[in-house]
């Protein structure tokens, strides 16, 4: 679809708020995050740091009428659509079109323009009673959406014949097409193998090189296809497409996925008051290991406990209504109520087990 074309029909269809198909957005765990919502004894601010279509952030605003949220995305389009969508709360949510390291951080900075240059005019309506940001539940869902695999025209889907950007935002120096185009051999199956784990990354980096001395390469499905020629038969007809692991490394390079995650997280969870949670769905290991090691070096303090010692997953029952669900990870980390230890001694309610969940 021309370019052109495509911002017309996104602007009708956001005219018209009932054309817009959300059906195909599920929200992953769902259950999991309204239990953990009610588990906060004061639910006040959520921030949704991966709005997405806003699945979890409708649930939760509409169960809390007094709950407000920021809810942020990388993603313009995202934005615009989850915007639509979630408009009947009015100024119960702030959208924020940014990558969200870079918003979290400009939330917990000390100066009251951070939080303004985020948040605009409306600021005000989601600071505590000291003039800062602290949230009760910090949400990532960290998967791509429905929407954009199928929809966005950005070629996150091998599937589909559409250019090969992965951008979520256009501020992301290097599409996808860019690195096939600029990358040696030799960096091409590191990053593959890093960031997809794929054990032909060798032989799929040489075919690349190979066909790009001939034709630019800037089609998904072409991609693809050079990919699957690339690698023996019976992994091209195996479980997974054969160029799953390498458009997962593409779209976790261009935009800087695992870098942005760990400082997203810190970022986050430092900006949570007593009590509040921090909840991060992830999808595969390099994401999971990530979350796993921020949040067990952070319970080894006083101030945080994690909520269980194992990560959740969904369950059968979910697995089948929304099969994409299948390899989420759900990681909780709690604030407590109050520092787990004075002078060497428990102190209130906690205990030396909860001082012990770290998972090791």
């Amino acid at each position: 679809m021309p370019e052109a074309h495509r911002t017309n029909q996104i602007a009708a269809d956001l005219n018209n708020p009932e054309n817009l198909d959300f059906s195909l957005h599920i929200p992953v765990m769902l259950n999991e995050i309204r239990a953990l919502a009610a588990s906060v004894q004061h639910l006040r601010l959520l921030i949704d740091c991966t709005l997405g279509a806003g699945g979890h952030t409708e649930a939760l605003l509409e169960t809390y009428p007094e709950l407000r949220c920021i809810g942020i995305d990388a993603d313009p389009e995202a934005c615009a659509r989850s915007s639509a969508r979630l408009s009947r709360y009015g100024d119960r949510l702030a959208v924020v079109n940014s990558y969200y390291d870079e918003a979290l951080a400009a939330l917990a900075s000390p100066e009251v323009s951070g939080s303004e240059g985020i948040l605009g005019d409306r600021a005000a309506h989601f600071l505590d009673i000291n003039g800062k940001v602290s949230a009760s539940f910090i949400l990532f869902d960290l998967g791509i959406s429905t929407y954009q695999l199928t929809g966005s025209g950005r070629g996150f889907s091998f599937t589909a014949d559409e250019p090969l950007d992965m951008r979520f935002s256009s501020q992301a120096a290097l599409s996808a097409s860019d690195i096939i185009a600029k990358y040696s051999e030799q960096q091409l199956a590191d990053l593959i193998y890093t960031y997809g784990e794929e054990r032909y990354s060798r032989r799929i980096a040489r075919a690349i090189v190979a066909a790009r001395r001939t034709e630019r390469i800037h089609r998904a499905a072409r991609l693809a296809e050079i990919i699957a020629e690339s690698v023996p038969p019976a992994y091209r007809y195996g479980r997974l497409h054969p160029a799953t692991r390498t458009f997962q490394a593409l779209r976790i390079a261009v935009n800087d996925e695992l870098g942005r995650a760990e400082r997203a997280i810190r970022s986050a969870i430092g900006l949570l008051e007593r009590d509040g949670i921090c909840a991060v769905i992830s999808f595969h290991s390099l994401e999971d290991r990530i979350v796993k090691h921020i949040f067990a070096e952070m319970a080894r303090g006083e101030r945080f406990s994690l909520e269980w010692k194992k990560p959740k997953e969904p369950t059968e029952e979910e697995i089948r209504r929304n099969p994409p669900s299948r390899s989420a990870k759900l990681r909780v980390i709690r604030a407590r109520s109050k520092p787990a230890r004075q002078g060497g001694r428990k102190r209130g309610n906690e205990t030396d087990d909860q001082d012990r969940e770290v998972e090791t």
